[in-house]
């Protein structure tokens, strides 16, 4: 048996169905697939990531990348919206959000450029039209016209502490729209540290969704902050000093 043969993601349909009342179409299968020989591929030439096993890629990379989904009303699943990945790295959550949801704009942005040189690659081998990578710091793309206050979701996959997501997130937002970050472990004294970040950003809190990964049990939060007025201009401070210096 070949190794393309043994590297076949498992059929998870009734998990997808109860955990996100959404299933993949047989196409969306066949794309996710896809993705994860490219990314096994991509792994020789490049870190890109350490979860290669069928079951762990589905659980922690696809699932965990479309766990976002669950605290949005349903309407905004359908409709054509502008979605921003920070620090996407490999593409997660963005590629598997872009092929989710085609009607969604998807850009990927991370700062290195060989990482969005293989999502860029990755994006165009799969063929889809919704979805573009940029290297870029979130810092200096959140000053620029056009990027700032332009999306309707802005997504943070616990690249950094969350008041640091939160600078990197909002200034995208559109007023009214929404900043997603996606958490591990989260505790109360968590939540009072981000409030007081958001709230000079220009957001608050409007919910915090606990989650259990379907098959391993680990420990999951998504956190949704509703951009309710315009991001002061001096956010995002200069590159480098929200990680240095967290609101």
């Amino acid at each position: 048996m070949s190794q393309i043969e043994t590297n076949i993601l498992p059929q998870m349909s009734e998990i997808w169905e109860r955990s996100l009342d959404w299933q993949p179409s047989k196409t969306q299968e066949q794309l996710f697939q896809q993705v994860y020989q490219e990314i096994l591929q991509g792994n020789r030439q490049q870190n890109l990531t350490r979860i290669t096993t069928p079951e762990d890629f589905w659980e922690k990379h696809l699932w965990d990348s479309l766990s976002g989904i669950v605290g949005l009303e349903e309407k905004l699943l359908t409709q054509q919206l502008q979605l921003i990945d920070i620090g996407t790295g490999a593409g997660f959550p963005g590629i598997p959000l872009a092929i989710a949801f085609p009607q969604w704009q998807v850009t990927l942005l991370d700062s290195t450029r060989k990482k969005i040189t293989f999502v860029n690659n990755l994006i165009a081998k799969l063929q889809l039209q919704n979805a573009t990578g940029i290297v870029a710091r979130a810092e200096a793309l959140g000053r620029v016209p056009g990027d700032r206050a332009n999306y309707d979701l802005a997504l943070v996959r616990a690249v950094s502490k969350a008041a640091v997501c939160a600078e990197y997130s909002l200034p995208f937002v559109r007023q009214g729209g929404l900043a997603i970050l996606y958490r591990g472990h989260w505790s109360d004294e968590d939540t009072a540290s981000l409030k007081s970040a958001v709230a000079k950003l220009g957001g608050k809190i409007e919910l915090i969704h606990p989650w259990e990964t379907p098959l391993s049990k680990g420990v999951r939060h998504c956190i949704y902050i509703r951009k309710h007025s315009a991001t002061p201009k001096e956010y995002p401070r200069a590159v480098g000093i929200p990680d240095q210096q967290p609101l």
